[in-house]
């Protein structure tokens, strides 16, 4: 079984179908993942003319499809994982909308991770439109344009050094009075004649006709004062972190502090949260996990589609050790 049908989720069913594996394929709420958040992909190999993510994404489940993965549509919303050590024992479960019970002898997960937004409805409005939580993917589009990165971490920093390279010029809008990335990352940003960092600002509002042209901010500059400040922008950038969907898990599985999921070293393979101690780890029999959920670093779609085909091998060689 895999839960999630994003560039992981299609990879990881690719290959346990031709495996003959029989996988299962439950779509979760948004069929595709966060990719089709995006407007273009021109990063994955492949598509030399880049691709429409939707287009993507149909491509990926089409082809697993072909080699005989079954899909269900509908949200994941109880698991009961076990220590499943022989063929004998207890299958792994899953409900789907809290009514259908799917039982596998493995299970991949693939839920991928949810940026942050500001919470902001014009920040809504324009998603896909000059609003965007990854650099990496999109700022290839802002060539020469200016734009702007919210945060103040180490991440912040980075992508507006990324977008410093390809980008006429980048605000830094930071709600604190400093930065709290690492001393490097901040000397890089400071020394970065293209980026104007923006202290004690706020975004309020965006702006624009179809897509994002401008942003409005509140600048602090202590209490009770307060001055609203106006830029005018191509893209918008959220830098604040992402969430990964694992809550669902946590019971079973060992996450970090943010909630990633940890996993066996180079291996897809997940710990089990009720046998890890300080001193400690064990793994969880035939429970894989891949793809964003589990990567707090590159968060790629050719990163999770390869930690997918990683899930998928493994998960065929603890089968047939069953």
């Amino acid at each position: 079984m895999i839960i999630g049908s994003g560039p992981a989720g299609y990879t990881a069913a690719i290959y346990a179908a031709r495996a003959n594996m029989h996988p299962l394929l439950i779509d979760g709420p948004q069929q595709g993942g966060q990719l089709t958040t995006t407007t273009e992909v021109e990063n994955f190999p492949g598509y030399p003319d880049g691709v429409d993510p939707f287009t993507m994404m149909d491509d990926m489940r089409r082809q697993a499809e072909r080699f005989g993965t079954q899909f269900v549509s509908g949200i994941v919303t109880k698991v009961e994982f076990c220590q499943r050590l022989t063929a004998n024992d207890q299958p792994h479960k899953v409900w789907v909308n809290d009514t259908d019970l799917y039982e596998a002898d493995t299970v991949i997960i693939a839920t991928g991770a949810s940026a942050k937004y500001l919470g902001l409805e014009s920040e809504r409005e324009f998603r896909g439109r000059g609003v965007s939580a990854c650099a990496t993917c999109d700022g290839f589009f802002y060539r020469k344009k200016t734009v702007a990165v919210v945060g103040g971490g180490d991440t912040a920093c980075e992508e507006a050094n990324y977008l410093a390279g390809l980008c006429e010029k980048v605000y830094l809008i930071v709600r604190k009075p400093f930065l709290r990335a690492s001393a490097v990352m901040q000397e890089r940003v400071k020394q970065n004649p293209k980026i104007e960092i923006l202290f004690e600002h706020n975004t309020v509002e965006l702006t624009g006709e179809g897509k994002v042209q401008g942003a409005t901010l509140v600048f602090r500059k202590g209490e009770p004062d307060e001055e609203i400040r106006h830029i005018n922008i191509d893209g918008f950038f959220l830098a604040i972190g992402h969430h990964p969907n694992t809550d669902l898990f946590k019971e079973y599985v060992a996450r970090d502090a943010e909630g990633y999921i940890l996993t066996d070293g180079n291996s897809p393979q997940c710990y089990d949260q009720r046998l890890t101690t300080n001193d400690q780890r064990l793994i969880l029999p035939g429970v894989f996990a891949a793809g964003d959920c589990a990567d707090p670093h590159y968060r790629q779609a050719i990163v999770a589609a390869a930690s997918g085909c990683k899930a998928a091998i493994e998960a065929d060689r603890y089968f047939k050790s069953l």
